[in-house]
């Protein structure tokens, strides 16, 4: 259970300042106000859209292990072991493009 966040600071800075950290805040995905707090040292509340896909994608990876692994568990003694190391092989190459 988080805190909700009821207090404001509120931070002059020069147009060039609000411009560099605008710009890192972009570069990194963040919001301006989670990219200060990053700078602080605190976790980030939100994820971005890419860090959501990024996730969605490992998990569904990890749903295809789980189906590989209770296919083999299941027909141990007729498995295909060159088709199971096909599917691993195609979910490392996956696991490294992320």
């Amino acid at each position: 259970m988080s805190t909700a966040r009821t207090k404001w600071i509120n931070l002059r800075v020069t147009p060039e300042e609000k411009k560099i950290i605008t710009s890192e805040a972009e570069t990194k995905g963040m919001s301006t106000c989670d990219f200060v707090r990053h700078k602080l040292g605190k976790q980030r509340v939100r994820k971005t859209k890419r860090e959501r896909e990024k996730l969605l994608h490992v998990a569904r990876i990890g749903n295809n292990l789980n189906q590989l692994a209770r296919w083999a568990n299941t027909y141990k003694s007729n498995a295909d072991s060159i088709l199971i190391l096909a599917e691993l092989s195609a979910v490392e190459k996956e696991l490294k493009c992320i």
